[in-house]
């Protein structure tokens, strides 16, 4: 049989879902996940090969109405990843709601296949729910497939795939077999560190950090790989939650973070977190281009 690939923008408003969809779809934790609101901030490459099909997912930031320099940054990346994609999946949690027509006309005007993922289907307290929002959907837009499923249960995906496959075109793959994601593993370390900076802050420390790593060095005596980290925020009042009580917060920051990265590459980590000031750096073009945003 002839190899078949394609690539597949998967579009939504934030916290619908889509990083937990692409790391079920591709069978490894390639995006982080939290609870907070525009944790995506850059689009993500996750590759699934299945016998003769190489799916190549687009991860998304959740399309909103941006409120600084980085949020505009962010959803042109969601925009621009309409244009380089052979199939949309528009995953929505809940009922046709106005902020979802201007998303839905950009994906119109993008003339591409588009298939319907309800997601969180294990959630809704009725069947009949799914009813709903199918129908409150296509009232509204023409879709060319209707798929409910649950990505964090792993629920439908197969079914999710055979209707995606059919949008696949003949040719070569463009990633090798082995390939999961064409992120560096510095950008997944950076990401890691963030994920956990997420769970342990509130308000608006979370939206105001970026990591950088600064460096990585093989440590042949003691077997390890040190990386030192930074993360930047942008005032001194969230440096100082950030750090805690006596650094207690930034260092139960970085063993979670360790451990997570430790059991990403198989290495054993030391990990080293250090927290500087870079004032309104969300409204900084260059900062945020530096910091790998928006891409």
């Amino acid at each position: 049989m002839s190899q078949k690939s394609g690539f597949i923008a998967i579009i939504g408003k934030p916290n619908v879902g889509k990083s937990t969809l692409i790391n079920a779809l591709v069978g490894e934790k390639i995006a982080i996940v939290s609870p907070k609101v525009q944790t995506t901030r850059f689009r993500i490459t996750g590759i699934l090969n299945e016998k003769d099909n190489q799916f190549v997912f687009i991860d998304t930031p959740g399309m909103h109405k941006p409120l600084h320099g980085l949020g505009k940054s962010m959803d042109r990346s969601a925009v621009d990843s309409l244009m380089d994609a052979d199939v949309v999946m528009y995953v929505v949690d809940q009922k046709y709601k106005h902020s979802d027509k201007e998303i839905l006309e950009r994906i119109k005007e993008a003339g591409l296949p588009t298939v319907l993922v309800i997601n969180k289907i294990d959630e809704l307290p009725k069947k009949s729910d799914i009813d709903e929002i199918i129908v409150s959907f296509i009232q509204e837009h023409t879709f060319d497939e209707v798929i409910p499923i649950s990505a964090k249960n792993s629920l439908h995906l197969t079914h999710l795939k055979e209707a995606l496959e059919k949008y696949l075109f003949e040719g070569p793959f463009f990633y090798p077999t082995d390939y999961v994601t064409d992120q560096t593993d510095e950008s997944r370390m950076s990401e890691i560190i963030r994920e956990r900076i997420l769970y342990y802050t509130e308000q608006e420390v979370p939206h105001s950090v970026a990591v950088m790593l600064e460096s990585l060095k093989v440590n042949e005596e003691l077997k390890t790989l040190d990386v030192d980290a930074l993360i930047i925020v942008e005032r001194d009042s969230q440096k100082g939650i950030l750090i805690g009580k006596q650094g207690e917060k930034l260092k139960k920051i970085g063993t979670e973070a360790r451990k997570e990265i430790n059991k990403l590459f198989d290495l054993k980590i030391h990990l080293t977190l250090w927290v500087k000031v870079k004032k309104d750096w969300r409204n900084d073009p260059n900062t945020i281009s530096k910091y790998g945003y928006g891409k």
